[in-house]
C-alpha cells in the first residue's frame, strides 16, 4: 500500500481553520475526479471525510479508507438500503428523527458561528478518534435507513466543501444525536453565517449538493458538478499535473510530521495484561491502526505439533557413560545417607545395632 507522507485534509483544516475559495477549489476538484472513478466502478464509497482525503508528496489529495465501500447493483439498479442503526454508546432508544432539538428548545445553548467555530476546533481531534465518531459528513438519506446511492458521496462533498470555506461542518452540534437530527431536517438548519465571505457560486454548489436526492447535483454523473459556475477555471485533464495548491514539508519517505501528533499515554502499572471490556481502556494510541484488527497464519499453526515433535526426536539421548556416571552419584549419596542414619541410631541407643 502507498504511504502518503503529506498528511490529510483534517489536519491541514485544523492548521488552516479556513482555505481560500482557490485552494478549496483544487481539493474539492480533486475529490471530484477520486469520487467519480470509484463511481465507474459501481462503487459507493460511504465514509467521505476530511480524514480519508491524504494529500501525497506533492501536496496533491487522494481519496482513502475503502471499509465502507459498498457495491452498486447495476444490473437491478435497486435502491440500496442500510440496515445498520446509527451507533451512539449513549443513546438507549431509537433515534427520534422528530423529536426536539436541544439546540432550538434551550436558548442558552445556542452558539454564534463565532463560538460554533471555536467549539468545533476544540472537538475535532477527540471525535475524529473516538469510538462513535461524527455524522457530519453523512447523507440524510441514509441516517433514515431509505433506499441510497452513489449520490450520497456528492451530499459529502458538499459538507466538506463548506466546512473547508465556513471553518466547521454546517450541522454540527454537540452530540451526535443532535447532528443527525439537523442534517434530516437540513431545511432548517442549513445556513451561513453573516459574516461568511463566500462567492455567490460557492454558496449555489454547496446548496445544490446539500439537498433533497432528486435535485442533488451529481446525481446524474460527476459531469454536472464538473460543469457548475465554481469550477470554470478547472481544467480537468490537467488538475494531477499543476502545481498543488499546498506543498507539504518531507524530510524523508516515512516522514509523520504533516499528520497529527497524538499524546502519548503511560503504560499501565501493572503488567498483567486484561481482557474483557476493560480492555480497551489500556488501548494507546499506537494501537488505534490496530483495532479491529486480526490476523492468523493457519500454517505456523498448523506446523507446531509437527514442529514440538522433532523437537523431542531430536533430543540428544543420554550416554552410556553420563548413565553410569550418575548411577555412581546416585549410589553414593544412597551410602551417605544410609550411614547417616546409622550414627542417628547408634547415638539413640538402639538396641537392635551391634
Amino acid at each position: 500500500m502507498e504511504y502518503l507522507p503529506g498528511g490529510d485534509m483534517m489536519t491541514l483544516l485544523m492548521r488552516e481553520d479556513t482555505l481560500t475559495e482557490n485552494v478549496a477549489r483544487f481539493y474539492i476538484a480533486q475529490s471530484v475526479l477520486a469520487i467519480e472513478s470509484i463511481h465507474k466502478h459501481n462503487y459507493i464509497h460511504r465514509d467521505i471525510k476530511p480524514d480519508n482525503l491524504l494529500l501525497d508528496k506533492n501536496g496533491h489529495m487522494k481519496l482513502s479508507d475503502f471499509g465502507l465501500c459498498k457495491p452498486l447493483d447495476c444490473s437491478t439498479l435497486y435502491a440500496i438500503h442500510e440496515h445498520k442503526t446509527i451507533d451512539d454508546e449513549n443513546m438507549a432508544e431509537p433515534m427520534d428523527i422528530d423529536g426536539c432539538f436541544p439546540d432550538t428548545d434551550n436558548k442558552s445553548s445556542w452558539k454564534s458561528p463565532h463560538e460554533q467555530l471555536q467549539h468545533w476546533q476544540m472537538n475535532r481531534r477527540k471525535l475524529a478518534f473516538s469510538t462513535v465518531g461524527t455524522p457530519d459528513y453523512i447523507a440524510p438519506e441514509v441516517l433514515l435507513k431509505k433506499g441510497y446511492g452513489m449520490e450520497c458521496d456528492w451530499w459529502s462533498l458538499g459538507a466538506i466543501m463548506y466546512e473547508m470555506l465556513v471553518g466547521y461542518p454546517p450541522f454540527y452540534a454537540d452530540d451526535p444525536i443532535t447532528t443527525c437530527r439537523k442534517i434530516v431536517h437540513w431545511r432548517n438548519h442549513l445556513k451561513f453565517p453573516d459574516d461568511s465571505k463566500l462567492s455567490p457560486e460557492a454558496k449555489d454548489l454547496i446548496c445544490r449538493l446539500l439537498c433533497d436526492v432528486e435535485h442533488r447535483l451529481g446525481t446524474g454523473g460527476a459531469h454536472q458538478i464538473k460543469a457548475h459556475p465554481w469550477f470554470k477555471d478547472v481544467v480537468w485533464d490537467k488538475l494531477y499535473e499543476m502545481e498543488a495548491a499546498f506543498k507539504p514539508e518531507i524530510n524523508g519517505e516515512l516522514d509523520t510530521q504533516n499528520f497529527m501528533k497524538f499524546d502519548e499515554l503511560d503504560p499501565p502499572a501493572s503488567g498483567r495484561t486484561s481482557s474483557g471490556p476493560s480492555r480497551k481502556m489500556l488501548l494507546t494510541p499506537k494501537d488505534l491502526s490496530f483495532v479491529g484488527y486480526t490476523y492468523k497464519n493457519f500454517d505456523a499453526v498448523k506446523g507446531l505439533r509437527s514442529l514440538d515433535l522433532k523437537r523431542s526426536l531430536s533430543a540428544k539421548q543420554p550416554s552410556i557413560g553420563s548413565i553410569f556416571s550418575e548411577s555412581a552419584i546416585d549410589n553414593t549419596n544412597k551410602r551417605t545417607a544410609e550411614e547417616t542414619e546409622v550414627q542417628m541410631l547408634a547415638s539413640s541407643g538402639d538396641p537392635m545395632l551391634p
